[in-house]
């Protein structure tokens, strides 16, 4: 069984997770081709979850095991109010979530790729800028 891991590492683990995330999709945008269009707006959603997740776990505030970035958002809203900004972008990444991982017709194209990595972006960033990342 592994160890309960220290707030400061948890917190640390959190960002460098979603960052790791959205390095991969970015890096499978730019260097294959066909690009695999779900996985990268799938591994957006992930980035963007994992963000949300580091600022409530900086907050001291409990979630739920869940990819619905929506819950998720009003619990960050709940905390900082400037958080209601990236409400549309976290319905649109969070169709992402489950359905490129199984068989459907999930049609994505270009635009949506570039819309959903530009937003995950934003909201990586936004929710770092509001914590205090502990030194390594």
């Amino acid at each position: 069984m592994a160890e309960k891991l220290s707030k400061d590492e948890e917190l640390r683990q959190w960002f460098s997770i979603s960052a790791k995330d959205l390095w991969i999709a970015e890096h499978l945008y730019t260097t294959l081709h066909p690009t695999p269009d779900e996985m990268i707006c799938f591994l957006c959603q992930q980035s963007v979850e994992k963000s949300l997740k580091g600022f409530l776990c900086f907050n001291d505030i409990e979630f739920d095991r869940t990819h619905d970035l929506p819950q998720l958002l009003a619990k960050c809203i709940a905390l900082n109010s400037d958080f209601k900004d990236y409400a549309k972008h976290c319905a649109f990444l969070s169709k992402y979530a489950v359905m490129p991982r199984y068989p459907n017709d999930l049609q994505i194209n270009d635009d949506e790729v570039n819309v959903a990595i530009r937003f995950a972006e934003k909201i990586k960033d936004f929710a770092l800028s509001k914590v205090i990342l502990p030194p390594f």
